[in-house]
This record gives C-alpha cells, structure tokens and sequence, in this order.
C-alpha cells in the first residue's frame, strides 16, 4: 500500500485538534495527554524537516516531543491515510469546532458551546474569519524574508540610537522556510527606536508597541516584530529568541540542574528569588556561563548540540567563503533541451564566478530533447557544447586576471522513469561528469523511485544526484526514496549527493545532510543558477550544509582545483 503525504502543518493541526479532544474528555484526568500532543504540535510545525521524510527514514521518534505513542499512530496515518486512535477521540466534535480553535481566545470548550447554544449566524461570520485568516498566513521562502529582513534592519541600523541589529527564530537559524520576521535591537534607548521602527515607510500599520517591543504589517501580510535589550543583556535576547522553542527548553533543564533559572534578561540562581540576574552582552558568554561551548544558530535544534557543546564536540561548520565552485549552473549556450534553458552567456557566467573568487564551475544545462533529435544529433549537439568549453579553457589559461582557472563541461540529465539517460554512451564520453535529477513520474512508489535513480547513478560518467528529493518548497513534497540504500550506493562508487542552493528547493534537505554527514556521504553544492545572478543563491545552500552539521571536508567544492581533478579520476 501506497503511504499517504501530510504536510508539517496538516499534521500539527491535527495534533493539536487530538489535544482538544483530550480537554473535552476530562482535562485533569488526560493532564499528560493534552501537554503530549499540544508539544508534539508546536515540534512539528518548527520542524526544519518534512515529518514524512523523517518518517520514511525510520527517525520519526528522533523528532523532539515525539514519543513512542504518538509516533506509532502517525505511523498508521502515514500508511493508511488514517489513525484509528485519532479518529475515535474527535469523532463525536464538529470539524467546525477545530476551525473556530484557530481564532485568537476560542478553546474548544468556547467552540462547542458557541456551536451548541450560539448564534448560527456568529458562528457562520467566525467561521468566514479563520478562512479569510489562512488565506493570508502562509510561510516565505528563506531567500524572500532575509531580503525584507535586511531591508529593515538597513533602515534600523541608520539610527544613532541603534547599536546592533539581528534577525531572530527560524530566520536566523536559516531554516527553509519563515513565517513572522522577528528582528532585536542594543539600545539604551528603546523608546526612541520603537518610535523610529514603527515609523518604516513600507509599514502600512501598527499592529502593536509596549516599552520593548513593537510589532508592524508590511505588504503582502508579513509581519515584523522587533524586540529591544539594553547592551550589556543583549545576547540574553538574542539566545531566547533564536530559539528554536526546543533547544531553549533543553537548555532550560540543564540550567535547572545547576540551580539556574534563564531568560531574554539573564541568568539568576533559581534557588535564591531575590539573587542578582547575571547580564550577558554576548551570546558566547551565555552559553559559556552554563559550561558549554558556543552553538552556532543553525545548529539549535534539540538534535544533540548541547550535549555536543558539554564534550567540546561541535563541528566546525563550513562557511560560504570555503566554497571554491560552483557545480549546477545553466548557461545560454543552446542545447536544444525541452527544459528551461539558461539565461546569460558562458563569458558572464565566468565573469561572475570571478567576482565571487571561484576556482572553477561547471556548466550543466539540461540534456538535448529527446524529441525531435536522435542519437546522432543529440552527440553532436554535444560535441559544439564540447568544444566550446575547450575553447574557453584554453583562453583561461593565458589570461593573467581572474580567479577562475577551469570550467568544466557538465550536464544535468533526466532520469526517465526506469532509470535510463536520455543521451547515448558516445554523448555521455564527451562529458567531464554529469548531474542526474529527477523532473518527472514523481508518483513511483519508494521501491521503484530508488530503484529508477541507483540505476542513473549506476553509470560512470554520472557523479552528483541533483537536488535529490525533487521537493518544491510551499509547492511539492519531494519524492519517496530508500534513502539508507542510496547512502550506501554513493559510499561505495564515489558518487555525490548535491545540496541545491535554489530558494524553491534547498534540496537535500538539512535532516538528510546530518545522515550523510554521519555517514560519510560526501555531497556537492550548486546554485541552479540559469541567470548569472543566481548564483548568489549559493549562501543559501551553505546554510543547509550548516544546519546539516556539514563541514569543508562534507562538501566536494571546498577543494582546490587540483584537488577536485584527482577526485574526479578515482
């Protein structure tokens, strides 16, 4: 039987809606219970993850707040479509009682009385309201809010009364996608910078501002929130509210056990009320304070780094500047392909690889159509493409400005739904290397899906599994594979997994980056770039390698030019 797709917020939803249920029966008597599933829900919404991929991988109980119980009746949803458990608890309670619960202020004992003793017309108008609410709230990619984050603090950081300016929550620690925009501020001031903040030109209102705190709308509904601290408390703030919720509650139990209470002010002794709060500038010097090493924001997700942090055992993440190329990148060059083709010449795209210090690239547009081009033609597309990259080499190396001193001849190609290559062996000798993506049949099941890529990976020429999952953020969910074979299959032929920069894919996904990396797995990085431009997206790449616990020696492209040619021979 086929296994069923829910998405992370489909699922919370659900597990919130078990935890009504438990209110409704008896909120002493299932105490556990609600607090249960009410952390399992906020776990999964956080989730840097799809719950389903780590559910296919066997990992689900690795997921914070879910336990054995709860995981074995997602077990049975993800299977069938369904969980008996869940669905004898809601069974007897309107789906409309859970739609009224989104609503700021309405339990579920409020929704089922308003539904049984209410207006119908109120409950017609609420009902409306929490429509016309999910409409509007959705989650932005990486990319989009850390441009309007930048622009905000830009225009923050022009006051004399700021003093330092970060993003916070899930946009400083780089996750995939972000939902409110959360923003501090070093001030002595705060009065002043509230007033400033909340007079933004592209605000269109208010939504609130207190002493410290001032909240305000943009365009497209984003939301903005800003939260101010005196310096010398500054990295409290900026520790509490990086979060993620579940590394500050892991920190919260080891503060515990050392007597220590902790919050967006500082450390106090838990065991003395009226002790003197001890004020951290730093976010080194906080976590320092409680004996651990400092943990990087992308790492903050209750998934070992503290206790990695006690033993002085953190990784050394890799950093956009060890990057010495770039791996998938589509130039204008026409390779009559059915796919997208690229944008900008070969001459700019080498222009740009210099202006961001690159040793190398590779062009890697999508394979010749199969329709309308035989074999023949489809090899002799290739060899133009073929001499023209020899062309370029040869001018490379009596040039005596630039960075860049190789690009090699690429392709990304189709994976047909068998796991065939839609170019014969003469067009594939042509080439340095090649890509393999999947663009196609998505539906295959597991089996047959991991089947159809060992296959593709299987031939020599083929060394990188591009964006792998073929996910599509806030679009696709990415295919199903045996991800433990496809790790073996590349541990033992020298093949690589690519972490695709793209801000629609960030595919391999961080949960699968921290496996390979556990592994041994070596993995690649490229932007997808098909504009010259695109290839700034590549920082965003690094931050999935980051929060997947990578370092340079994870990544193929931190090696030198001469390093990377004596691996492409093994």
């Amino acid at each position: 039987m086929e296994s069923k797709t829910f998405t992370n917020l489909q699922i919370a939803e659900l597990l919130r809606d078990v935890a009504a249920s438990y209110q409704l029966k008896d909120q002493n008597k299932y105490k556990f219970q609600i607090i249960a599933y009410e952390r399992a829900a906020d776990a999964v919404e956080h989730a840097s993850s799809e719950l389903k991929d780590l559910w296919d991988d066997g990992k689900l109980e690795e997921v914070p707040g879910i336990g054995p119980g709860i995981a074995e009746h997602l077990s049975e949803l993800f299977k069938t479509g369904h969980s008996k458990h869940f669905d004898n608890l809601t069974k007897d309670i309107p789906p409309e009682a859970f739609k009224l619960m989104e609503l700021p202020g309405i339990g579920i004992k409020t929704a089922m009385k308003m539904i049984k003793e209410g207006d119908p017309k109120e409950v017609r108008e609420k009902l409306k309201e929490v429509a016309e609410r999910n409409k509007k709230e959705k989650r932005h990619l990486l990319p989009y809010a850390a441009m309007v984050a930048h622009e905000v603090m830009k225009y923050l950081s022009v006051s004399p009364k700021v003093m330092r300016v970060d993003p916070l929550g899930s946009l400083r620690r780089q996750a995939s996608t972000i939902g409110d925009i959360d923003i501090a501020v070093a001030t002595n001031d705060s009065v002043a910078v509230l007033d400033y903040f909340t007079k933004y030109p592209k605000s269109q209102k208010t939504i609130e501002k207190g002493d410290r705190t001032a909240s305000i709308l943009l365009p497209g509904e984003i939301r903005v929130d800003l939260m101010t601290q005196p310096v010398e408390s500054y990295g409290s703030l900026l520790q509490h509210f990086t979060g993620s919720k579940h590394h500050n509650i892991a920190l919260r139990e080891l503060a515990l056990k050392k007597g220590l209470s902790l919050s967006e002010y500082g450390i106090r002794r838990s065991r003395k009320p009226n002790s003197k709060i001890q004020k951290f500038r730093t976010e080194k010097e906080f976590y320092k304070y409680l004996g651990l090493d400092y943990i990087e924001p992308e790492l903050r997700e209750d998934t070992g780094e503290i206790e990695s942090a006690k033993e002085h055992k953190l990784p050394s993440l890799i950093e956009l500047k060890d990057v010495k190329g770039d791996f998938q990148i589509h130039s204008s060059f026409d390779i009559e392909t059915s796919h997208d083709l690229g944008q900008s010449s070969m001459e700019e795209i080498i222009k740009k690889a210099n202006e961001l210090s690159y040793e190398y690239i590779a062009f890697t547009e999508h394979n010749p159509s199969q329709k309308g081009h035989d074999d023949s033609q489809i090899v002799e597309i290739l060899k133009r493409k073929r001499e023209n990259i020899d062309k370029i080499n040869y001018s490379l190396k009596n040039r005596h400005t630039g960075s860049i001193q190789k690009v090699f001849n690429s392709l990304e190609i189709d994976i047909l739904s068998d796991g065939r290559l839609p170019v014969p062996e003469k067009g594939l000798e042509l080439l340095d290397f090649a890509l393999v993506s999947i663009h196609s049949s998505f539906d295959l099941g597991k089996d047959l899906m991991t089947k159809r890529v060992l296959t593709a990976l299987a031939q020599p020429k083929v060394r990188i599994f591009a964006h792998p999952t073929a996910r599509k953020l806030n679009e696709r969910e990415g295919v199903e594979l045996n991800w433990p074979e496809i790790f073996d299959f590349c541990l033992k032929n020298n093949k690589w997994i690519e972490i695709n920069s793209d801000p629609m894919r960030l595919d391999l996904p961080d949960n699968l980056v921290r496996e390979a990396v556990k592994l041994g797995v070596k993995m690649t990085l490229g932007t997808d770039a098909h504009h010259k431009n695109g290839m700034d997206n590549m920082a965003f790449g690094v931050s999935v390698a980051r929060r997947g616990w990578a370092e340079t020696g994870d990544i193929i492209n931190t090696r030198n030019l001469s390093e990377f040619e004596k691996l492409l021979k093994v």
